[in-house]
């Protein structure tokens, strides 16, 4: 009986595992689970590209946070990242100063700062749509003013 029974879980795990298709992962399916270290998305105007890579090595310098999205749109900045969870306490201390840092070395950029996990997914997602042939800039700015309205909301 108890083989048969070895049989039947045997039988069952092999037909879960078949079951798994080989298909790619996407960022924004793993975002919350893990670090995915998106690149940064410049949306409108594509010569500020090495500014929003050293925004983003720049936020990234903090020590209390792990990944940090940087998306370029034609007037904000948006700079999501999250926090490790020994630091959870000091968020709005953490915002305070990721702010300030920003604000005092880009003085002429506006930028929207946000630690929140459902910011952060939306920005690894419209990354990915940019990515995709099929979305214009006109529907990606769209959609990051849409995210930029969103962070202002939760505030």
């Amino acid at each position: 009986m108890i083989t048969f029974y070895r049989f039947i879980l045997f039988a069952c795990l092999i037909l879960l595992s078949a079951c798994r298709n080989n298909e790619p992962v996407k960022d924004s399916q793993l975002a919350l689970m893990k670090t995915t270290n998106p690149k940064p998305v410049i949306i409108s105007n594509k010569k500020h590209s090495d500014r929003v890579e050293e925004i983003k090595k720049d936020v990234s310098s903090h020590p209390e946070l792990y990944d940090v999205a940087v998306v370029k749109g034609k007037k904000d900045t948006l700079v999501v990242y999250k926090v490790k969870h020994l630091h959870r306490f000091r968020m709005k201390a953490i915002e305070k100063n990721v702010n300030k840092m920003l604000e005092e070395k880009y003085p002429k950029e506006n930028f929207t700062v946000s630690s929140d996990y459902k910011v952060f997914l939306e920005a690894v997602r419209l990354k990915e749509h940019i990515k995709s042939s099929d979305f214009s800039d006109q529907k990606a700015e769209k959609r990051f003013n849409e995210i930029v309205k969103m962070t202002e909301d939760m505030k």
